[in-house]
């Protein structure tokens, strides 16, 4: 008997996975113009902290200040255009042009233009561009549409479902990095998931029985997700010498919760310690994931403190992830691939098409071959 499709919905496209011309489209209407996750807050440790971050292309210089405020600014000299800073590292004194050596202080303002009088340069290039900064919990967004919709009005929901978690005040630990052969939608539809569990992530399922059941179909993400008897955070043996944090309630003392936060951030929520993950599309069919794991410092300031029972844990699970996002995108580069479908179990993931709608219009969702 053929499967019956009529309650299976359409995935996007294949282009909407493949297509420069989509990606090219996505930068515009997504990345420039929603706020983007590009770290924690403490990364910049001190006034003149910097780190030159490109953001689906557009490269931005976010500054420690003196005042210790955290600025961004476009990367380019307002005299000739040339980039001003690579890497990172700390700025002393000020942001100086490696090609006429006009110089800019470290909240963007022209303090040097040699041989060129202050007046003859127009007001409004006396500064760097700007790019709009803003943090959440310990997270720093920037926004590269000036006038953009406040962060916490893109944050939605989430802010509210995660109070008790003290993540302002929570410190990484250990950074894994990975190099994904997938777009970055494929990512995000994988993580919003658990159908693929069972097959996927036998040791995940292990400590979670319930991303196994009926297709991980029924959860209660609102509440969180049980563990199995006895477990009660995200290690191979589902247990730790980590106290829960303080101000959790007696359901998140012993449950998961997960958030997707559109266009980049994944965040995974345990009682002793936080997986946070950014995700760096580089093209249509590559993304880098940075993903940080976050301690209470009173844990780790204990003489015996090590974070590897949990951070060993996710990157098996991650590794088991990426390939099988990576396996979507081969498959998906087919001739014969217009589109996929979702099963009933994926609900959650038809809101990427509503998100891809809203911000690039219907025509962005429809399937090949409709």
């Amino acid at each position: 008997m053929e499967p019956c499709v009529e309650r299976l919905q359409p995935s996007l496209s294949r282009s909407a996975y493949w297509s420069d011309a989509f990606y090219h489209r996505e930068q515009a209407a997504i990345f420039w113009d929603q706020w983007f996750c590009i770290g924690r807050d403490e990364e910049w440790t001190q006034p003149g902290s910097f780190r030159v971050v490109d953001v689906a292309g557009e490269s931005v210089i976010v500054v420690r200040g003196e005042d210790g405020a955290l600025r961004a600014h476009l990367n380019l000299c307002r005299h000739r255009g040339a980039q001003l800073l690579c890497g990172e590292g700390v700025v002393r004194g000020a942001i100086r042009c490696p090609y006429h050596a006009w110089a800019y202080a470290l909240d963007g303002s022209l303090v040097a233009s040699p041989f060129v009088e202050p007046a003859d340069v127009p007001e409004a290039s006396k500064r760097l561009h700007p790019v709009a900064l803003d943090s959440w919990g310990g997270f720093a967004f920037v926004n590269l549409t000036q006038g953009a919709r406040t962060l916490a009005e893109q944050l939605g929901g989430a802010i509210e479902r995660v109070k008790r978690y003290p993540l302002a005040g929570l410190r990484a630990a250990k950074t894994l990095r990975y190099d994904v052969a997938a777009n970055w939608k494929v990512i995000l539809e994988n993580y919003n998931e658990c159908y693929h569990c069972a097959g996927v992530h036998p040791e995940l399922c292990r400590i979670v029985p319930a991303f196994k059941h009926k297709g991980g179909s029924g959860l209660d993400w609102e509440r969180g997700i049980p563990h199995r008897e006895g477990a009660v955070t995200f290690t191979a043996t589902g247990t730790t010498s980590r106290a829960p944090f303080p101000g959790l309630d007696d359901d998140e003392k012993v449950r998961h919760k997960g958030e997707l936060i559109y266009p980049n951030v994944m965040l995974s929520l345990a009682m002793d310690h936080a997986a946070f993950y950014t995700l760096w599309p580089k093209g249509p069919d590559r993304t880098e994931i940075v993903n940080t794991f976050l301690f209470h410092p009173r844990e780790m300031a204990k003489p015996d403190f090590d974070p590897s029972d949990a951070v060993e844990f996710w990157d098996l699970v991650n590794k088991q992830d990426w390939a099988i996002c990576e396996s979507v995108q081969r498959g998906m580069k087919s001739r014969a691939f217009t589109h996929g479908y979702y099963a009933p179990m994926e609900d959650a993931s038809l809101d990427i098409r509503r998100y891809i709608a809203a911000r690039l219009g219907d025509d962005a969702v429809a399937s090949d071959a409709q």
